[in-house]
């Protein structure tokens, strides 16, 4: 067998035991894991977070206000607190901005998301909600986070 036979019998017995070494130790996931909460002692409908509301919205968030509770507060509760058995509090720390950004709301809103950090079910999209009124939501949903603690 030649020397260059060598090296690519070589070079693929090298890339498998890689490839069988990261099946086996795979890497920790990158970003925010979470385990939903024990909700068990809330009523279905109940909200899940208790909620601290500003003293003063900025006025984007007085507007973005009354589209949540027209268009939102349905599944994601009053003030956002999520509901028991419907959807999630968005006045929770897996909603903080480096997690999902502004642009994540936008993008929910606009597409529906898929079930992936609470047990609810997908999203549906929002039918006749522009991106406009969705900044303005995130704006509302923003502040409400900052006055809870989440930044």
């Amino acid at each position: 067998m030649s020397k260059a036979s060598w090296f690519v019998v070589a070079f693929f017995v090298g890339g498998l035991l890689l490839v069988g070494y990261q099946m086996l130790n795979p890497t920790a996931p990158i970003g925010h894991s979470m385990t939903p909460p024990d909700l068990s002692e809330i009523e279905d409908g109940a909200p899940i977070e208790q909620v601290a509301i500003p003293a003063n919205f900025s006025e984007n968030a007085q507007i973005g206000q009354r589209v949540f509770d027209t268009k939102c507060a349905a599944c994601h509760g009053a003030n956002a607190a999520g509901q028991k058995g419907v959807a999630p509090p968005l006045v929770h720390k897996i909603y903080e901005p480096s997690h999902h950004s502004d642009m994540a709301f936008i993008m929910a809103a606009k597409n529906g998301v898929r079930a992936h950090h609470w047990n609810f079910g997908n999203m549906p999209q929002i039918e006749g909600i522009t991106d406009g009124e969705v900044k303005l939501v995130t704006t509302y949903i923003r502040e409400l986070q900052r006055e809870n603690g989440i930044n």
